[in-house]
């Protein structure tokens, strides 16, 4: 059972230096109908042009999660963090028991383009927490990635949560296949390019709901640049 989420019906963002196009609802963005999806809470596709940037803004009981698709985000944190994140970088912060952060455009020339992902955590209060770390583009080449698990299983970022984030690179004849046992949901977003998820022809932007099948196929790939989400089997965001 599959239910598709087409690029353009997204919500959107304008202000000028900051254009957004949300997933799920968020901000001054509400869909009855878009409310998450398991315990992924929001993707948004965030692109910030020269000098702008999101000011220091606080943030609680939230697993945050920045992959950079182009350009470059400077991060600074309460925590005493700061680094830049380049095309390719993954970074996963536990906001926890509560942490303040800023994010800007690190370039004075050149966009930033990442989505900005919120996973609902299963602990609360938690010591807040950073990670970053960089996958290669023949680390996802033809194939989906490990990229953030609860377990930090094959050096992925570790989250406080049961859920699994892939990404994966496909053109041409490149194939992968990912089994969802124990009736598990899956959600997929397509960041970049186009191609074939069980069969669907998704183009940029898009995203699918998958239930109650038990092994997600991605094919035909243009260009593709794929996120695949492994859930609970629920419908909504809820703490357990």
């Amino acid at each position: 059972m599959h239910e598709i989420r087409k690029a353009d019906d997204r919500g959107m963002a304008d202000l000028g230096w900051l254009f957004s196009r949300h997933t799920f609802s968020f901000g001054d963005y509400f869909d009855a109908h878009q409310r998450g999806f398991s315990d992924l809470l929001v993707i948004n596709d965030d692109k910030v042009e020269p000098g702008g940037g999101f000011e220091t803004h606080s943030h609680h009981d939230m697993e945050i999660i920045s992959y950079v698709l182009s350009g470059a985000l400077e991060h600074e944190d309460s925590t005493g963090e700061g680094s830049v994140i380049q095309a390719g970088d993954v970074q996963a912060m536990s906001a926890g028991r509560g942490i303040d952060h800023s994010e800007y455009n690190h370039s004075d020339d050149e966009p930033v383009h990442f989505l900005q992902i919120w996973i609902l955590p299963n602990r609360l209060r938690v010591e807040p927490r950073y990670q970053q770390r960089h996958v290669s583009a023949a680390e996802k080449r033809g194939c989906l990635r490990l990229i953030a698990s609860a377990e930090g299983t094959g050096q992925s970022l570790r989250i406080h949560q049961d859920v699994r984030i892939y990404a994966g690179l496909f053109d041409g004849d490149e194939t992968a296949q990912l089994d969802l046992p124990g009736e598990r949901f899956a959600y997929i977003h397509l960041a970049r390019g186009s191609a074939c998820i069980n069969g669907l022809h998704l183009q940029e932007g898009d995203g699918v709901r998958i239930r109650h099948e038990p092994t997600i196929t991605i094919s035909e790939g243009e260009q593709a640049e794929v996120l695949v989400f492994d859930l609970r089997p629920n419908e909504k965001p809820r703490m357990t």
